[in-house]
Order: C-alpha cells, then structure tokens, then sequence
C-alpha cells in the first residue's frame, strides 16, 4: 500500500515538472524567472503532496498499532476460561525417605558389604607395607653401630624410597575404592530412577522427591510412597539375583 502511494506521488510530480519546463517562451529574456517559478511552485507542491503522504503513513500506522492491540485483549470470559482451567490441572508430588531406602533396600545392604570387603582389602594391604617398612627401619637401626657413612647413607635412602612407595600405593588404593563407591552408589540410583519412572506411569505425579534430613521443613505423609518404593525395588532385585 505504502509503495503504491509513492508511485502515485512521483507521477504527480513528473507530470507537473514536465509542464512547467514544456511552457513556450516567447522572450528568453524571461525564461530564467519563468523557469524559477516553476521550480518554486514544483517544490511548493512537493511540500504539500509529502506531507500528505506523511498524514497517510501515520494514520496507518495508527490503524495497524491499535488494531494489534485489540487483538491482545484478553476478555473476561477468556480470563475465567484460563483459571478454570488452571484449577482443574492435576499437580501431583511425592517423596521417599532416603534413610529408609538405604538401610531397607537389598541392594543397598549388598553394596554396603561389598565396599567393606574392598576396605578390609585396602587396609591389609596398606597393613602389609606399613609392616615391611617397620621391619626394614628396625633392621637398620639394629645395624646403624656398625654401619659406615656409605651404608648409612645407603640405608636412608632406601627408606625415603620405601615411603614414597607407600604414598604412592596409599594413594591408589584410595582411588579404587572411591570409582568403586562411586559405580555401585550410580547404579544404585539407576535402578530407583528406572523403578519410579515405571511406577509414576499409573500415578501421573509430576516431582517425586528423595527426604533427606534437613531437606524438608514439612511434609504430608499421604504423599510418602517409601513402602510402595522398597517393595517394588526389593522384589526386582531378588528377582534378578
């Protein structure tokens, strides 16, 4: 719409323009003050036709701003719709005790043990090389009177060795155990998280949440599903073992 105007505005202009400079003169000695008349009524008339344009350009664009406004109006009978429906959504929560999972789970109870088997096997280790260096330290205490300055020497630095090899051992063992505590508490979690997403397909809750202590100031005890959650877990586990 906007170009169309333009176009039309411009053919107005040229076809005055053309006039103007198509008018016979007789004299050349009035040519020039002709030719600036024309100039002045052309630009006169440009003047005009613009503001025209203008006018018409904001008038459009007032039509288009309030005619999109009108359109956001939400009416009442919409607002009332809205919160109707709003009341009518069903947002459901649930929660589980976390200790209660933890020391009532079969599973839990099994990667408990393992990890204390894994820790009782780290410290024999560690109790193996803290021996070996006791001894070694003793041996060479028993023989410092008799040993010179080379074998002094010699003796201490087997024993600086000695503890950086158990620094070193310490520091491995510590890590096995830990990706070992680290895998067995992931698929732990794993197997509660694929639990409930099967269980929540017949509830429709929308969170489902682990209690721990401190974590919750209140709670109702309607929304509690711990037995649904240790029932179900334990009979899958037995079942797979």
């Amino acid at each position: 719409m906007l170009l169309f105007l333009c176009d039309e505005v411009l053919k107005v202009l040229n076809s005055f323009a053309v006039k103007c400079f198509t008018i016979k003169l007789r004299f050349f000695l009035f040519a020039f003050y002709q030719m600036l008349f024309c100039k002045k009524i052309y630009m006169n008339r440009s003047l005009l036709i613009l503001n025209i344009v203008l006018l018409l350009l904001v008038g459009v664009l007032f039509y288009l701003h309030f005619s999109s406004k009108d359109k956001a109006v939400i009416t009442p009978a919409k607002k009332a719709e809205v919160a109707s429906s709003n009341t009518t959504t069903d947002f459901r929560i649930a929660y589980f005790e976390l200790d209660s999972v933890s020391n009532s789970f079969t599973m839990v109870k099994d990667v408990k043990s393992e990890l204390s088997r894994e820790e009782d096997k780290m410290n024999a280790e560690m109790n193996q090389w803290q021996k070996r260096y006791n001894d070694k330290l003793a041996q060479y205490q028993s023989q410092a009177q008799q040993m010179n300055q080379v074998q002094s020497e010699n003796a201490n630095r087997e024993m600086l060795q000695l503890q950086e090899t158990i620094r070193n051992k310490d520091q491995e063992l510590k890590q096995r155990y830990q990706d070992v505590y680290m895998r067995k508490m992931q698929d732990v979690k794993s197997k509660i998280e694929a639990f409930l997403k099967e269980y929540n397909k017949s509830k429709g809750y929308a969170y489902i949440f682990s209690n721990e202590a401190g974590f919750m100031y209140y709670r109702d005890t309607v929304y509690n599903i711990t037995a649904d959650l240790l029932k179900g877990l334990n009979a899958q586990y037995t079942k797979k073992k």
